[in-house]
């Protein structure tokens, strides 16, 4: 996600699951800020794009960016409900792979391993996702990176809003233009490296590690070798990985609770043959409903005693269905069921 983007989107009112502001893309809306105190001063943490095209920018004085632009409509900073978006963002995003992690204030990881088939490949997923992400309201950017360091960098520092490197030999000449700070490294390490006139990561893979180290600290060889692909760094998801899972996407969607409640009896067809090859019941489900505009429903029901009876499945979420078939929670539909197995026993 694009960076300092998402307290904008959400003071602008235009993602999905928040009330939307009439007239919010109309180009009399006055130039919005976000500002916060900083190193002793009141700093802007986030502009729009009509601030930007003023000369604002984040890391700017308040006052200075009034005396700019009197007319610049300014917020205070709210990074727990910032968070709160990002965490329905990142629950939404689960649409892909079980596998995300949080980049806070403003970003996500996904582990794609395995999961890019399911749109076709790499470039079918970072389209849908981002043209989805748009369609809700956001200001987005995406890499896909053998890497998550290349991919943070090419995200937030790249030339284009969205990029795919497929092989780690084509990392180094893509991240080398790429100023310093991509590599995600302390601001204090970033100044000094532009001191000394370091200022692109290509400018520092030529010089000897060593004495770079010596100066700047052991996380500069570390972050440059986790981006290089020299030193492994797995994401970190936010939530524990299914045991097992099994998903359909829909062309139409759905919403009749008849609808959802066939989706999960097939949905459970599939996943009691793969308990049955291990010896297996689930003690634990997850259904998840995906809807058009980006919200999520979803709820975790428990078992007496392992089971993979799909007729059993559905019964257990058999109170459940009529909520998630209610109008308020079907909005324009659901384009994609999920039903996961979180924890498991023995027959």
């Amino acid at each position: 996600m694009h960076q300092a983007s998402l307290p904008i989107d959400r003071r602008r009112g235009r993602a999905a699951w928040v009330a939307p502001v009439e007239g919010a893309a109309d180009a009399s809306v006055p130039p919005l800020a976000v500002f916060a105190l900083e190193r002793g001063a009141m700093r802007l943490t986030a502009v729009d794009a009509v601030a930007a095209r003023r000369g604002l920018s984040v890391g700017l004085g308040l006052a200075d960016a009034r005396a700019m632009v009197p007319e610049l409509v300014v917020v205070e900073a709210e990074p727990a409900l910032d968070a709160a978006l990002l965490e329905a963002i990142a629950g939404w995003c689960d649409r892909y792979t079980p596998l995300v992690g949080l980049d806070a204030p403003d970003g996500l990881f996904l582990d794609i391993a395995g999961a890019a088939h399911l749109m076709g490949d790499e470039a079918g997923l970072i389209d849908d996702l981002l043209r989805r992400l748009t369609d809700q309201g956001f200001t987005a950017r995406a890499a896909i990176a053998p890497t998550a360091g290349a991919a943070f960098a090419l995200a937030r520092f790249g030339p284009a809003d969205r990029m795919i490197l497929t092989e780690r030999a084509q990392i180094a000449d893509a991240l080398a233009p790429l100023p310093v700070a991509a590599l995600r490294l302390e601001p204090a390490v970033v100044a000094g490296l532009e001191r000394v006139g370091l200022k692109t990561i290509g400018d520092v893979v030529v010089r000897p590690r060593a004495p770079l180290v010596a100066r700047f600290g052991a996380g500069l060889g570390r972050r440059l070798d986790q981006a290089l692909g020299h030193l492994d760094e797995p994401i970190s998801p936010r939530r524990p990985a299914p045991r097992l899972m099994a998903e359909r996407r829909f062309a139409e969607p759905i919403g009749a609770d008849v609808d959802i409640a066939a989706t999960v009896f097939s949905l459970a067809e599939g996943l009691a043959e793969a308990l049955e090859r291990r010896a297996q019941g689930a003690r634990l489900f997850e259904l998840s409903l995906y809807r058009v505009d980006g919200a999520v429903q979803a709820v975790t029901v428990g078992a007496s005693r392992p089971l993979r009876d799909p007729a059993m499945v559905v019964r257990l979420f058999v109170e459940k269905l009529g909520r998630f078939a209610d109008p308020d929670a079907v909005g324009y539909g659901y384009d994609m069921v999920r039903l996961a197995v979180m924890a498991t026993g023995a027959d």
